[in-house]
């Protein structure tokens, strides 16, 4: 008869030294509370003019939004170091395409019709 290994885990095996972080859930109400409001403060901005900056405005306000999204509810505040650089690394490349869109827009030649 071989002997069989027992975990005192429930027969779940460890995936190395790795735990998970728990969050309280009054935080995940807080953070909820703080995207609501930040939702209505992307609307209420819809009605203010920002001239050449309302873009800029809407995109700062999405992207702490979603900062807090990958940070509580993604979990990745709390894990480990490499997954914070592959998604860093997504973003900056984002960033950068989004750069090259722009430059694409600004530098066009206007043809305009002899009509």
């Amino acid at each position: 008869m071989s002997a069989k290994a027992v975990s005192n885990d429930g027969g779940h095996t460890s995936h190395g030294n790795d735990e998970h972080h728990i969050i309280p859930l009054a935080t995940y109400y807080k953070i909820f509370g703080i995207l609501i409001v930040l939702t209505v403060v992307t609307v209420a901005v819809t009605f203010v003019d920002f001239g050449a900056f309302n873009a800029v405005v809407a995109f700062a306000i999405a992207s702490v939004k979603a900062a807090l999204v990958l940070g509580y509810f993604m979990h990745l505040k709390y894990d480990n170091l490499m997954n914070r650089v592959i998604i860093g690394s997504g973003v900056f490349f984002l960033i950068v395409l989004w750069i090259f869109c722009i430059l694409d827009i600004v530098t066009r030649v206007s043809n305009e019709s002899p009509l």
